[in-house]
This record gives C-alpha cells, sequence and structure tokens, in this order.
C-alpha cells in the first residue's frame, strides 16, 4: 500500500492521475497502520498473560509448603497465597542480654566492630553457626531485667532454621583462667570449695573463689593450680582425705557397675569432664 501510495504521488506530481485516487491510497495507509498497531497491541497483551503462568519469587529464601494443589483457581487477593517464603540467607538471631551486662557488651562493642556470636542447639553440645553482633536494643524489659540484641548469620550451611530455639554465645573478651566444670564446684558452711585429687588417690577440700561462669564452666579466682585434678562428680559422698577411683583405673581392672566408660575419671583445671567412683577404706585385720 505505502509503493502504490509512491507511485500515485509520483504520477501526481506529473498531473498524470486524480487528486482522489492519491487520497484514497493515502487514506487506506493509514488504516492498515492502524491494524499493524492494533496487532501489536494485542501481542503484547498475549505475552503479558503468558507470564503471569509462570511466578517468579520476588525473595530468595526456603519455600515452605505449598497452600493450593493443580487445578485449584488463585487470585492475587488470596489471603493465604501460594506458599510462604522465608529468607535463611542471611539470617537473623534474637536473644536476650541481662541488664548487667548490658555497659560489658557496649564497651567492648566501641573496642571492636565485629563481635564473634555462636550459635549453639538446645542441648548447647552442636555448633550451628557463627555471626556478628548487630546491636542492641534501647530499652529495658522491666519483666526479665534484659535487653533484646540481635545478631546476623551467612547461615551458608542451612544450620539456622526460622523460628528456631538455640543458646547463643557472645564473645566480649579474651581472659586467662583457670575453668572447671560447674559441677565440680560445692558450696557448704564455710564458702565454696571444690576436691583436689592427690597423687596417691585421696581427695583434699580446698576452699576456692568464683570468678565468671556460663552453663557447664566456672572461672576459679583463687585456690587452684593449672594441671590439677579435681572431682566433678559424687562430691556429695566424699569427705576430705577419703581415696578415689577413677574411670581409668577402674578400665585397667575391668568393667565395675557404675563406671563411665572411655570417659576421663577427673578433670583438670581446663575443663575435662569425668566421673569418680568412692572406695572404701582399706580396714585393719
Amino acid at each position: 500500500a505505502r509503493l502504490t501510495l509512491a507511485r500515485y504521488q509520483t504520477l501526481l506530481s506529473q498531473d498524470s492521475i486524480a487528486r482522489q485516487d492519491v487520497d484514497t491510497q493515502a487514506a487506506l495507509v493509514k488504516q492498515l497502520e492502524g491494524t499493524v498497531m492494533t496487532d501489536k497491541a494485542q501481542e503484547g497483551t498475549a505475552r503479558l498473560n503468558l507470564s503471569y503462568t509462570r511466578i517468579t519469587s520476588p525473595a530468595t529464601g526456603r519455600i515452605g509448603l505449598r497452600t493450593v494443589d493443580p487445578g485449584n483457581l488463585v487470585s492475587s487477593g488470596d489471603a493465604t497465597g501460594i506458599a510462604t517464603i522465608t529468607q535463611v540467607a542471611p539470617i537473623d538471631v534474637q536473644f536476650a542480654v541481662p541488664q548487667d551486662r548490658v555497659a560489658d557488651v557496649l564497651a567492648a562493642q566501641r573496642e571492636s566492630d565485629a563481635l564473634a556470636v555462636t550459635a549453639l542447639d538446645r542441648t548447647r553440645k552442636s555448633e550451628l553457626g557463627k555471626g556478628r553482633f548487630s546491636t542492641l536494643d534501647n530499652q529495658i524489659d522491666t519483666t526479665t531485667g534484659t535487653v533484646k540484641a540481635k545478631a546476623r548469620f551467612d547461615n551458608a550451611a542451612g544450620g539456622l532454621f526460622p523460628n528456631q530455639f538455640v543458646n547463643v554465645q557472645l564473645l566480649l573478651r579474651n581472659v586467662p583462667a583457670i575453668v572447671v566444670p560447674v559441677t565440680a564446684v560445692r558450696t557448704g558452711a564455710n564458702g565454696d570449695y571444690v576436691y583436689v585429687i592427690n597423687e596417691d588417690r585421696t581427695v583434699t577440700l580446698r576452699k576456692v573463689k568464683r570468678g565468671q561462669a556460663t552453663v557447664g564452666l566456672m572461672a576459679i579466682a583463687e585456690g587452684l593450680k593449672e594441671g590439677e585434678r579435681v572431682v566433678t562428680e559424687g562430691g556429695d559422698r566424699l569427705q576430705d582425705g577419703m581415696a578415689v577411683q577413677t574411670a581409668d583405673t577402674q578400665g585397667a581392672r575391668g568393667p565395675r557397675s557404675g563406671a563411665s566408660g572411655p570417659r576421663s575419671g577427673a578433670s583438670g583445671p581446663r575443663g575435662e569432664r569425668g566421673e569418680e567412683r568412692r572406695q572404701r577404706p582399706p580396714q585393719n585385720p
């Protein structure tokens, strides 16, 4: 149609065709151009509708169980949607800091921008991941006496899960100290004490001064030297001067009832765990 219009315009310039024929051909070209534009618009609409058949996630994360089945009718206004997507890498862990330790956390944060945080499972035996301390909340919860804190974990291995309960260890500083299991320290009328295992496998009651403690370990500020072994279990049945039989000596004599197996019988100040058995003192004939 455009080529015909161009010929008509050439003939019109030579006064060899009527102007009405040229105008009619020009109107036909405009009509056909409008038809082409309409077809392109319909093609664009079809492509858009085709893209609606594929649902693309707006975020990167872990998708949950679907709430619909094949054949169900869904729309953009559905309250439940099709599935829930939760971001897991990175992931934030929220925990509570006692209000008495807030000043220590702030001081450590001023000295180092990246405080190390370790996430442990419910039993505090397995490490789930390592992260960085983010921030503290701006108010204290008066019902618990704690401040909310947040740490971020890369979670590349996927060890952390949304809404999972974890235990958090926040490292503020490194302080050299002698530590023993919490079960080794006992409290009596004269204060705190431990039972130290001597070379002849007798025990000596020794007063100690407690330091800072975690759930499983306690620092000893005074009363113990590095390398000394202490009783961790069964201390309520002991008295000063009694002899004890540790797990390593039980293994040499063969299995006996109540033996702890391959674990070390007594724990040194570095935190080794063990179990002891009481031995009856020898009787004179």
